[in-house]
């Protein structure tokens, strides 16, 4: 058996003149938790509601457990989960639950059974005779993960569950969430565009710009090693720097930039002959300051501008060359608004790319 449980090849949609997906190819193994990522209208909807069945590619194909997904074979396989949670106002928390299994004609006993084990597992006991306006958000949202999960789907879909939550309650659900996973241990697939939420939930991110997949992996992957200034833009914060291809040196590109010759890996596929334009992308926390820049492979000088003081970091903006680079600094800073001061970062942590087209 496959250990594929989603396939797209080619899958493209268009809303008139519009298009919302263009002809993109994806494999989900089963088991995994896959976020798709992107700003509004990217994609990552319309995706999902075709791998749910709710909306058909205009060309392309679905599999989901191996087979082609048709509005009603792909609710087999899926279950979504909506943001607005979508609960029945006029059922009770066990009735909502229920819901699935007695329209799919399930013996009493067993519905019984399925829902006391998940109401268990989704920490909703003592909540059964409960109507959803009676509940917290928080709970809504676990009664309606629970009526999605207690008819055994091979794939959850969710589609920015956490949306309407507070902050502080997003993040207690994240961690539910992706514990909830690990013991379903099922395949969830999960839009969002909150960078954040997707690197603490995922397996894999896939990144979403236009309608198109702009790189997928792990969120290591995707923050250490981003293939175009979108992605290194749009998770995390980066500095990103113009700069010309000079030559190669040991695996390295060399560049030409506002700061100097830098030094630093090429993104992966990133085919560029030298006198080429280029990006270079480098995290704030990947530079270093005064005394912590000398022995790093790259280096440059620059006075400090800004200094603002955010917790387990003080962030330092400097200004190289009329070019300010936004600087992380752990520990306490021996210098002040003014000062000219080293700076220096590692070509291990830096990544050259393609300009954005």
């Amino acid at each position: 058996m496959t250990d594929i449980d989603v396939r797209l090849r080619g899958v493209t949609k268009r809303f008139a003149d519009f298009v919302a997906v263009d002809a993109i190819d994806l494999d989900i193994r089963h088991g995994r938790f896959v976020t798709l990522l992107g700003p509004s209208g990217c994609g990552k909807t319309t995706t999902l509601r075709m791998i749910g069945g709710f909306e058909h590619p205009d060309a392309g194909d679905i599999q989901v457990g191996g087979e082609p997904v048709t509005g009603s074979s792909s609710r087999h396989h899926t279950r979504m989960v909506f943001q607005s949670y979508a609960l029945f106002p006029h059922m009770k928390v066990s009735e909502n639950i229920a819901f699935g299994l007695r329209m799919a004609r399930m013996p009493n006993e067993a519905i019984r059974r399925s829902c006391a084990e998940i109401i268990e597992m989704l920490g909703l006991a003592g909540q059964e005779d409960k109507y959803p306006n009676q509940l917290s958000g928080g709970q809504q949202q676990r009664v309606a993960l629970a009526r999605a999960l207690v008819t055994r789907p091979r794939v959850l879909l969710l589609d920015e569950p956490l949306g309407a939550l507070d902050l502080k309650m997003r993040k207690r659900m994240q961690i539910e969430l992706k514990n909830l996973q690990r013991e379903v241990g099922i395949t969830f697939i999960y839009v969002t565009h909150d960078q954040e939420e997707a690197m603490n939930l995922s397996d894999e991110i896939v990144v979403m710009d236009r309608g198109r997949i702009v790189q997928s992996g792990t969120p290591e992957q995707i923050y250490g090693s981003p293939a175009t200034p979108y992605v290194a833009d749009f998770i995390g914060e980066t500095n990103l720097v113009e700069a010309v291809i000079a030559s190669r040196r040991d695996g390295r590109i060399v560049t030409s930039s506002a700061l100097g010759e830098i030094v630093a890996r090429p993104a992966v596929g990133l085919e560029a002959r030298d006198g080429d334009p280029v990006v270079v992308a480098i995290r704030p926390e990947n530079l270093a300051l005064g005394e912590g820049a000398e022995g790093l492979s790259n280096q440059t000088r620059g006075t400090i501008r800004q200094i603002s003081f955010l917790g387990a970091v003080t962030r330092v903006i400097v200004d190289c060359g009329g070019l300010p680079l936004s600087i992380d600094h752990r520990g306490r800073l021996a210098a002040s608004a003014g000062d000219l001061v080293p700076v220096g970062f590692s070509g291990d942590d830096v990544v050259v790319m393609a300009p954005q087209v």
